[in-house]
């Protein structure tokens, strides 16, 4: 537990000399208040934009709830944008204790693998998942006042599930530098493979199941209909497998490669 500890201040220092406890909270927030204000001001910048001869909305249709809104913020922005964010901000977690020796010296020391890895994935989920909730609440607070008010205890609900989601995206993005050496190779089967999840989300029943992107599709539908699907157990446990097998193909790569005497 003590080297748990220290590991994970290490982290944290790291994070702050990259100065990610800055701009990453900072890109979540912008994103958080884009969605509602857009969706907000959109008529009006089109009618501005358009003059007469322009875009027009329909007035029959239906005024977006703020439930709504919220839930294509995930979607449209976290889902999205953010995806892409986390796993740049993640390509280097432990490829750079690779290149410049830092893993190799850490595994001369007494310290067990299980708690090197443990303090990388539980210090960086904690930063993204606080920098992701920032987020959340800002664009909580802007649907509230633009649109109309969304029930608190969906917007917590709502937070956990995404939050599970957020976390394979942290274990498997810490998997891929692991195994991988360049960081623009680490970069791009991440995003690919994350992005492509939650591209084939609602193709099927049995793809839904297996897929870790289904939490995100939970968390907007409990903010749509104010109700919890009953699949949403069944849908985590499987996540949380996704979870454990990411973190054991990470142990084992590690163990099974001789990086001290790379």
């Amino acid at each position: 537990m003590n080297h748990l500890n220290v590991l994970m201040k290490k982290e944290f220092v790291q994070m702050w000399r990259e100065f990610k406890v800055i701009w990453l909270p900072l890109v979540f927030i912008f994103l958080g208040v884009t969605q509602p204000v857009v969706s907000h001001y959109l008529p009006s910048i089109l009618k501005t934009l358009g003059g007469a001869q322009g875009i027009t909305i329909d007035p029959s249709m239906a005024a977006q709830q703020g439930g709504e809104v919220l839930a294509s913020t995930l979607a449209a922005q976290f889902d999205q944008l953010g995806v892409i964010i986390i796993a740049i901000s993640m390509m280097g977690v432990l490829q750079t204790d690779k290149a410049n020796g830092m893993l190799a010296f850490i595994l001369t020391r007494p310290v067990a693998i299980i708690s090197y890895i443990g303090g990388k994935i539980i210090a960086n989920y904690i930063f993204v998942a606080c920098s992701v909730v920032l987020g959340y609440l800002i664009s909580y607070v802007y649907v509230n006042l633009l649109f109309t008010n969304v029930n608190f205890v969906d917007v917590i609900i709502a937070s956990l599930f995404y939050l599970l989601w957020v976390l394979f995206m942290v274990t498997f993005t810490t998997m891929i530098s692991t195994i991988f050496n360049s960081q623009g190779i680490i970069a791009l089967i991440s995003i690919v493979f994350l992005l492509g999840c939650r591209i084939v989300l609602g193709l099927s029943t049995l793809t839904d199941f297996m897929n870790p992107a289904s939490m995100s599709k939970h968390a907007m539908e409990v903010l749509i209909t104010g109700a919890v699907n009953p699949n949403v157990i069944w849908n985590g446990l499987v996540v949380l497998i996704w979870i454990v097998l990411t973190i054991i193909v990470t142990i084992f790569w590690i163990s099974s490669k001789k990086f001290n005497n790379e």
